[in-house]
């Protein structure tokens, strides 16, 4: 990888032949982000439901995705963490893991990795200078040209396995296009209703969207409401369904926060799947480096994610019902003397009922992260007062942290979040990556 090699051939090689239209990657990652609108920065508009698209793009550059092993995660909480810890054991257990996940934080080469090591800058450039016409011709979403670049990069680099994490819901997701070993479901709660259905069972619908024939799959937590979806779905296309909560597994793990306990449960369960049914070869000591060090193996960031001791600062992705709540309830374990609270949301996440769940004894700093989707900090400050949270609007992530950790003393805690881009400006503000 570090010779920037694309299968057998190096990437300078490739631009030469071609005759290239982005002379770097500034320019090419330029005409990325502005050619094709992302769902992370504007939502709605961006969204392109269906696989179509995807398999014509594959079959384009010779389907690549049925050149990789591969383990599929979905779910609305936890699919990430899940995803890390099961690629950092397969790497320590000696074979070369592919890692796709979303949204990026600092870097958009995050989202691809081998072996904890982002897809480099010249792969990225040659992968838009050879595909600039078949994105003109088929007008892909960010997500599925992301994707698609993923597929290739992991076979024409031969890795043993791919972990693909799951974008938005799961029947209609780009990624659905792979016949993996094992599929995971992580859990279900209420979250991109517009896209996905307004019940339970409807979202569990569309996650279960992701369970192929004969390919087993492993339901990460148990809830009366939706678990007959998954038996149906499993039963109807001769799927062995795994229960993980049947058995309650614990790991030592660089994750931090009670939410985490599931998360490394549902874990631990699909990696005993795979050495048990799919004849992985991964030891008791590859599972303890893996979860130990996960952070430091693939690079993953943004949960529960310490930042400084003085004062104490705390940042959580979170962004939905389910993770909000996870991180009231990881705070309430906190000791502080004050707590003061920099958060931002979207604009179409369930503002009114995040509220309603968040602590009235701290202060506020509302904010708004640098993308379209971000609600307007003044706005939600008014959204807030209703129900009795008390702070004042900042423009940027920047600002409102900076007068959040001035207004803390000895004792006090700093927490960041309530939104994947308000942790990713933080990250970006501080230096992080």
């Amino acid at each position: 990888m570090g010779d920037n090699c694309i299968g057998n051939r190096r990437t300078d090689n490739i631009l030469e032949e071609m005759g290239n239209k982005f002379d770097n990657y500034i320019e090419a990652t330029n005409y990325l982000f502005g050619k094709i609108a992302q769902f992370q920065r504007v939502g709605v508009d961006a969204y392109k439901p269906g696989l179509d698209n995807m398999h014509d793009m594959l079959a384009e550059i010779g389907n690549p995705h049925l050149k990789i092993k591969c383990v599929h995660i979905a779910g609305t909480n936890g699919k990430g963490s899940v995803s890390n810890l099961i690629a950092a054991t397969l790497q320590m257990s000696g074979y070369k893991t592919g890692l796709y996940t979303s949204p990026h934080l600092v870097d958009f080469r995050e989202r691809i990795r081998i072996d904890g090591v982002m897809i480099d800058e010249a792969d990225v450039l040659a992968f838009i200078n050879r595909y600039e016409k078949l994105i003109e011709d088929y007008s892909p979403s960010f997500f599925e040209l992301t994707t698609l670049m993923a597929f290739e990069y992991f076979a024409n680099n031969e890795v043993d396995v791919a972990v693909i994490e799951v974008g938005l819901g799961g029947r209609l997701d780009s990624t659905n296009v792979i016949n993996p070993e094992l599929s995971v479901i992580t859990n279900i709660s209420k979250d991109h209703t517009q896209f996905l259905g307004h019940s339970i069972r409807e979202i569990a619908g569309e996650k279960a969207g992701i369970i192929k024939r004969g390919v087993p799959v492993l339901l990460g937590e148990s809830n009366a409401e939706y678990d007959g979806v998954f038996i149906e779905k499993a039963k109807e296309m001769g799927s062995k369904l795994v229960f993980a909560e049947s058995e309650n597994r614990r790991m030592e793990c660089q994750l931090k926060g009670l939410y985490q306990a599931k998360n490394i449960n549902t874990a631990l369960a699909a990696i005993e799947e795979l050495r048990s049914n799919n004849g992985y070869n991964i030891n008791d000591d590859a599972i303890k480096k893996g979860f130990s060090s996960v952070c430091d193996i693939t690079g993953f960031m943004g949960r529960w994610m310490q930042i400084s001791d003085k004062p104490y600062v705390v940042c959580d992705a979170g962004h939905n019902v389910g993770g909000i709540a996870s991180v009231i309830e990881q705070l309430q374990t906190e000791h502080y003397k004050r707590l003061n609270m920099v958060v931002g949301f979207v604009s179409d996440k369930d503002i009114e009922n995040i509220l309603k769940m968040l602590p009235r004894d701290a202060k506020y700093f509302f904010t708004k992260a640098s993308i379209p989707r971000a609600l307007d900090s003044e706005l939600l400050r008014l959204k807030a007062s209703k129900y009795g949270l008390k702070g004042y609007s900042y423009d940027s992530v920047a600002s409102a942290y900076e007068a959040a950790v001035s207004e803390s003393a000895d004792g006090d805690m700093v927490f960041v979040g309530g939104s994947c881009f308000v942790v990713a400006d933080l990250l970006k503000y501080i230096g992080k990556s």
